[in-house]
């Protein structure tokens, strides 16, 4: 007897080597693992019923992105890839071929010579394409491949007026904004035209493509400003002109299913959208301001989380002692920094070291950022009475071994939490301080006795995030002796010279960084601490027991990955207190 399963994918396979023969891309999609099957199917369905290109529908269904299908062609031609930083300043001039032709078919002209015309095609295997253009042009034509939106804004910017996609979206939206913004069916209208849906995919897409984890949307009088939060840092991009704010700023709502009727309160929503073949879970808020609404869109991409103290930044020793201290059976553990400083994602990264058949593990959160295999998950909602406190109280009737709170927040959950430890429950948390000994100070200003405290809290972990240098556009230098004595560094290693590395800026990465780790500092509650503990003493006698002790601070763990060529000094200065 045949499992649903099985008859599902009997089912597919004729469907699937149908469309592989119509488009051998999708052969290499599936066979890199950037298509899955089911959504190949769903694809093809969607063609049989509309018709259409089927690599052109999978982009604006979001099954793949342009450039997984562009690098698919360049491996399954062995073709080159073309990217925007490799277009020349000027194309070369083909008076019998129309620009029309070019934006229709997708195809730039970059060089010519010696009668062969070398173009950049998005659909490289286009025969009629190509045909058209030699007998158009006399010459023979040298295809090379290129990502699709890449290759219309080149055409644009080399051969037409230079409007770049955006530009051109916004050539077709309607006059100003005319009726009446407080009406809710209005608003609806300007939210549901094709090109404003457009224009928020856009900015979505180029926001994924940026390696952005934020999208901020914010109205000004004049003009509509949008700017991304890449590797922790903000920076302006091209936005939409005012005229279109309402209209945006709806269209998201509506997505993430808040009330666009009301735009006096706060309110929070998600969106679940697919860009690019990835999956992607957008945390939306909106606060109203003197022009209007500003809209934050936080991006969680479940595929490119990677929940492991390699990648987080723990070296041998911080990541030894870490997980010694998850292997206590009780007590708690809590995480500290600032807002966005990767305190989850570390909890996370522990909760997944924990997580095996033989342990019960429950979080409550707020909210559930990333859903996690075999563990127990609690969204917070505290508009119907279910805080950390109240869910608190039925996890620990529910038998738990690991308890992972969101936030201690105030008294009343901490009280909890360490009345969970005492019988018998590892809990893990975090808190909002600036390094791991004012964590200690922070719960004794809560009101937990310092008695429960030292007799609960094993270990608080302090972490900040710092830019990572690209290992292939890094360079190097030496520090002037002035600069060793200046900032110290004899009193994490010593030796005869010591080499930093700066970022190289290039076309692709003009920052010269990609990506973010962790420096940390492990403050192991040790029976002296508790006893400074008890006697209240300040946060800055409890920090200087522990590095007396052998605690490496933040600021060293960043002079660390200085010499190691992880990050830069300008970038251990910008979140460490040291600066």
């Amino acid at each position: 007897m045949q499992t649903s399963q099985q008859q599902t994918e009997i089912e597919m396979a004729p469907a699937l080597g149908e469309a592989t023969a119509r488009e051998p891309v999708c052969a290499q999609l599936l066979a890199d693992g950037r298509l899955k099957e089911t959504d190949l199917k769903r694809a093809v369905n969607y063609q049989d019923q509309h018709g259409g290109d089927l690599v052109s529908l999978m982009v604006r269904l979001g099954l793949v992105s342009e450039r997984d299908v562009a690098e698919a062609e360049s491996a399954m031609l062995d073709m080159p890839l073309v990217r925007t930083a490799d277009l020349p300043d000027q194309a070369p001039e083909l008076p019998d071929v129309s620009v029309r032709f070019l934006k229709q078919n997708l195809i730039l002209p970059i060089a010519e010579s010696n009668g062969d015309l070398t173009v950049v095609m998005a659909n490289p295997r286009d025969e009629f394409a190509r045909r058209a253009l030699a007998m158009a042009s006399g010459k023979n034509i040298v295809p090379r491949v290129g990502i699709a939106s890449e290759v219309e804004n080149g055409i644009e910017k080399l051969m037409g007026g230079g409007r770049s996609a955006m530009g051109q979206i916004v050539d077709t939206l309607g006059g100003d904004e005319d009726g009446d913004l407080e009406d809710v069916e209005h608003l609806r209208d300007l939210a549901s035209e094709a090109p404003v849906i457009r224009l928020v995919n856009l900015i979505m897409q180029r926001a994924v493509e940026g390696r952005a984890s934020d999208i901020h949307i914010e109205p000004f009088e004049n003009r509509l400003k949008v700017r991304y939060r890449i590797d922790g840092v903000l920076s302006e991009v091209e936005a939409p002109p005012a005229k279109s704010t309402a209209a945006v700023i709806s269209r998201i709502k509506i997505m993430a299913k808040l009330n666009i009727a009301e735009r006096r309160l706060p309110q929070d929503g998600r969106i679940m959208h697919r860009v690019g073949g990835k999956e992607l879970d957008l945390r939306v808020s909106t606060v109203p301001t003197s022009h209007g609404e500003s809209v934050v869109m936080r991006i969680l991409d479940r595929e490119s989380v990677i929940l492991d103290f390699d990648s987080l930044g723990f070296d041998d020793s911080i990541r030894k002692d870490f997980v010694h201290q998850l292997e206590m059976p009780h007590g708690i553990i809590l995480v500290t920094g600032p807002t966005g400083s990767g305190k989850t994602t570390t909890l996370y990264t522990a909760l997944s070291a924990l997580n095996s058949p033989e342990r019960k593990i429950i979080t409550v959160e707020d909210p559930v950022e990333y859903q996690l295999e075999g563990i127990n998950q609690i969204q917070a909602k505290s508009s119907i009475g279910l805080d950390f406190s109240h869910a608190l109280r039925a996890i620990v009737r529910q038998d738990p071994d690991v308890i992972m709170i969101g936030e201690m927040r105030d008294l009343e959950t901490a009280k909890i939490a360490i009345q969970s430890a005492l019988t018998g429950h590892l809990v893990l948390s975090t808190v909002h301080t600036n390094d791991a000994a004012t964590g200690v100070t922070r719960m004794l200003d809560m009101g937990v006795e310092d008695y429960l405290l030292t007799s609960t809290v094993n270990a608080i972990l302090a972490q900040r995030l710092v830019r990572t240098l690209d290992p292939e556009f890094r360079e190097p230098y030496e520090l002037l002796p002035e600069m060793v004595e200046e900032i110290g560094l004899k009193h994490v290693v010593d030796q005869a010279a010591y080499t930093f590395y700066r970022p190289v800026a290039t076309e692709a990465n003009p920052t010269g960084y990609r990506g973010r780790t962790s420096i940390l500092e492990l403050l192991i509650m040790s029976d002296p601490i508790r006893r400074l503990v008890m006697k209240h003493a300040t946060s800055g006698e409890i920090h200087d027991l522990a590095v007396a002790e052998g605690m490496r601070n933040m600021y060293h763990d960043g002079l660390n990955k200085c010499l190691n060529g992880t990050t830069t000094l300008e970038e251990v200065l910008r979140v460490t207190q040291e600066a």
